[in-house]
C-alpha cells in the first residue's frame, strides 16, 4: 500500500512529466545512456547527445564495437570526457563478459565500470522494477525539505538517512514511476530557488514549507579547492596544415586533441624558441585572452598562430604530433576551449 506521500507523487508525475524519448523504453541501454548522457547535463543540452548516440549506436553492440575517438568526437561539447571513456568501457564490458544483457539488479549493475549507486537504481527500477530508491539532487532537496533532515548532503556519510527515509516510502509496486516521479518534482516544482510551495498538496505535512526553511534545506556545506592554469596554445601550420596531439592521462581532456602547450603565464617567442627557430617561423596571429571554467578549475588561455618554414628546426617540439588539412578539424575529438577557438577565431584567419 502506498503512503500519502508516493501517492502525491505518481499522481503529480501522471499530469506534469515532461515527454522524454527514454521515458518511453525499458530497454536498459537506452536507460543507462541517457542517464550517464544526464549527469552534471541538462535536460535540454543532454537530448542532441542521446540522440546522436542512439542513432550512432542502436545497441550496446554497436557501442562496444566503435572506436574510442569516434565515441568521443560525439561526446564532444559535453565535458567530464571521462564519463564517455567509462562509457565505452561500460558497453564493452556488457558484451564481453554479460553476453550484451545488461544485469537486472542495482547491486549487480554497480560492478560495471562508470556505474555508481544512483545510475544502477534507476536502471534496476525503470527496466526491472527493483525498489531500489535514487537519489540524486533532485531527490535530495525534496526529501530534506519534506522530511526536515538537515544532513549535509555534501558528505557521503549522509546518504545513508535519506535513503533510509526512501527505502520507507518508495511506491514497491511501482518503484520507476515513484523515482521518476521524485525527480520530475525536484527538477519542475520543488525547485532550488523557487519552489512552488503556494500550488504543492504537500504542504502542509511539509517541514520546510511549515518553517520557511525552503533555502535552508538541503544543508550544503562542501570546501571546494579551485586550480587556476594559463595555457599558452602554440598553433603550429605549416602550409595548409595543423599540428596537434592527442592529450593523455592523468590530466583534463584525456584522449581529447589540442595544440603544443606551455602553461605559463605568458609566451614570448624570443624565450622560448632559440635563434634557428626564430628564423624558421613567424607569428601570424595572436588571440584574446580565454577563460574557460571547469568544476576545479580556471583556465585562461591564449593562442599563437606560428607559421613554420622549416619544420626540422622544431622537431623535438613536433614529436608525438600529427598534421592535419584545416577542414580535417572539425571531425577531430578536442576540448570545447579548443573547439571555440578554431570556430571563433582560426578558420576566419586569412592563413
Amino acid at each position: 500500500m502506498s503512503n500519502p506521500f508516493s501517492r502525491y507523487l505518481l499522481s503529480w508525475y501522471q499530469q506534469n512529466k515532461r515527454d522524454l524519448p527514454w521515458r518511453h523504453t525499458t530497454d536498459p541501454y537506452k536507460v543507462w545512456l541517457s542517464e550517464i548522457i544526464l549527469q552534471q547535463t541538462r535536460v535540454a543540452q543532454g537530448m542532441p547527445y542521446y540522440e546522436k548516440f542512439v542513432a550512432n549506436f542502436p545497441t550496446v553492440f554497436d557501442l562496444a564495437a566503435a572506436d574510442e575517438q569516434q565515441v568521443l568526437r560525439l561526446w564532444q561539447g559535453l565535458g567530464y570526457y571521462s564519463r564517455a571513456r567509462n562509457l565505452h568501457s561500460c558497453a564493452k564490458m556488457v558484451v564481453e563478459e554479460y553476453g550484451g544483457e545488461f544485469p537486472e539488479t542495482a547491486a549487480e549493475l554497480q560492478k560495471l565500470k562508470g556505474i555508481g549507486e544512483y545510475t544502477a537504481a534507476a536502471i534496476a527500477s525503470f527496466c526491472f522494477k527493483e525498489a531500489a530508491p535514487v537519489l540524486d539532487g533532485n531527490v535530495f532537496r525534496v526529501v530534506a525539505r519534506y522530511f526536515g533532515l538537515d544532513h549535509n548532503i555534501a558528505d557521503a556519510k549522509s546518504k545513508k538517512a535519506f535513503y533510509e527515509v526512501l527505502h520507507e516510502v518508495i511506491d514497491r509496486e511501482h518503484p520507476d514511476q515513484f523515482n521518476q516521479a521524485i525527480m520530475e518534482f525536484g527538477a519542475l516544482h520543488c525547485t532550488p530557488a523557487k519552489p512552488m510551495c503556494m500550488y504543492c498538496d504537500l504542504r502542509e505535512d511539509c517541514y520546510a514549507a511549515q518553517h520557511q526553511k525552503q533555502q535552508e534545506l538541503p544543508v550544503k556545506i562542501k570546501k571546494l579547492k579551485i586550480r587556476k592554469r594559463n595555457f599558452q596554445y602554440l598553433v603550429f601550420i605549416s602550409g595548409d596544415q595543423v599540428f596537434m596531439k592527442e592529450r593523455g592521462a592523468k590530466d583534463i581532456w584525456q584522449g581529447l586533441h589540442d595544440f603544443y602547450l606551455l602553461e605559463a603565464d605568458q609566451f614570448d617567442p624570443k624565450a622560448h624558441f632559440n635563434q634557428t627557430q626564430l628564423a624558421a617561423a613567424s607569428l601570424q596571429h595572436e588571440s584574446a585572452p580565454y577563460k574557460h571554467i571547469l568544476t576545479h578549475q580556471r583556465i585562461e588561455a591564449q593562442f599563437f598562430v606560428i607559421s613554420i618554414h622549416d619544420e626540422s628546426a622544431f622537431g623535438p617540439m613536433l614529436e608525438g604530433m600529427q598534421s592535419y588539412r584545416f577542414e580535417e578539424l572539425t571531425d577531430i575529438p578536442k576540448p570545447k576551449l579548443i573547439d571555440n577557438y578554431l570556430n571563433e577565431v582560426f578558420f576566419s584567419l586569412d592563413l
